[in-house]
């Protein structure tokens, strides 16, 4: 069935345990996280048999659906209608709301179970966690944790370049590290895990200048598409092509370059300007902007064009690879966002390729 993301599996594998032995060679712990992939059940068995320390989403209900041998870990600060759930599907989650602390310690303690906490601080990409500078209240979310006897005060995370694109640097993370050293200090508590950031640390964990005291880093595009997010570039040694797009062309047709008439907005709100470039070979495959991002998409053929798309149709020039007709499949790269919306949408059918048959 078309269209479907293809998830070649080895591939997958070779960068899950090439990041992981990353992470283990400079001293700290991986949280490979399944988010981007909605915790896909495959992709997930194969994680489950690396040497990753913690299988990590933001959705308890992907989480639900992780194999249960490696610690769970919830990557998004816990509603507090949804308690009962994280508790009975992670092992450890982040907050940031002495409130939500306060219910999860209640839900941990009526399942019998003891709940790992990870006090998120806000360095300054201003997404969730309690602001750095804000002393009291990080005192008020760690002193919240330890009141319940069923948590455990496991650690302090950060988030960065996800909402305000700030960099991790030696001073932001530095400042996380003290942090967490003055809660050991003032507590007298252990506080072993101290979670520097996502994929956009590749770049100081793989020129070693992570700050001493960062004890792990939480993974997901570094090993699906071999990023390293915070330079922007592909990762030597790491594959870049884990997945495939293939979509189905409906339609071939010579038409015009520019609409014919008065133009307003499109169907998302848009104005849009298209420049007269002649008569044009046009095809519409079968996927649009519900199933997927159709700036994230790179055609492996160089000749094809992405001109844009409609909710259901992706419109592109056929002019320079005029071989193609109705009925044949035209195959992309993914980048993060069209590979989170293929597998987030249930018209995208799943697909996996291994050194084994092909599996449909």
């Amino acid at each position: 069935m078309y269209p479907r993301i293809i998830a070649d599996l080895d591939r997958l594998r070779e960068n899950m345990e090439r990041m992981v032995a990353l992470c283990h060679a400079h001293g700290l712990s991986a949280a490979l996280v399944t988010k981007c992939v909605c915790a896909d059940a495959r992709i997930a068995a194969v994680m489950a048999e690396t040497d990753a320390d913690f299988l990590a989403d933001s959705r308890v209900e992907n989480l639900a659906r992780l194999p249960q041998n490696k610690p769970r870990y919830l990557l998004r600060v816990a509603q507090p209608s949804e308690v009962e759930d994280v508790v009975r599907h992670a092992e450890i989650s982040q907050q940031s709301e002495p409130y939500t602390v306060r219910l999860l310690g209640e839900a941990a303690a009526r399942q019998g179970k003891q709940h790992k906490v990870v006090l998120m601080v806000d360095m300054g990409d201003l997404r969730e966690g309690v602001f750095f500078r804000d002393t009291e209240a990080i005192h008020a979310l760690a002193e919240a944790v330890i009141a319940c006897p069923a948590l455990t005060l496991y650690g302090v995370g950060v988030n960065m370049t996800c909402f305000g694109g700030v960099l991790p640097s030696e001073g932001n993370l530095s400042g996380l590290v003290r942090i967490a050293e003055e809660l050991r200090q003032r507590y007298g508590l252990p506080i072993p895990f101290v979670s520097g950031g996502n994929s956009s640390a590749l770049t100081m964990l793989r020129e070693g200048t992570l700050p001493k005291g960062i004890t792990n880093l939480r993974i997901g595009e570094g090993y699906l598409l071999g990023n390293d997010t915070g330079a922007l570039v592909p990762m030597e040694g790491f594959h870049t092509d884990c997945f495939t797009l293939e979509a189905q062309l409906v339609e071939v047709k010579r038409k015009p370059s520019k609409p014919i008439g008065d133009c307003g907005a499109n169907a998302f709100g848009e104005k849009v300007e298209f420049p007269d470039r002649g008569e044009m070979l046009r095809g519409i495959c079968a996927i649009g902007r519900q199933d997927i991002v159709p700036g994230g998409l790179l055609p492996h053929d160089a000749r094809i064009e992405i001109l844009g798309a409609s909710s259901d149709h992706l419109i592109v020039n056929l002019t320079d690879a005029p071989g193609y007709k109705v009925g044949d499949v035209l195959s992309f790269n993914v980048d993060y966002g069209a590979l989170l919306h293929a597998y987030t949408g249930s018209y995208v059918s799943k697909a996996y390729r291994t050194a084994s048959p092909f599996i449909g």
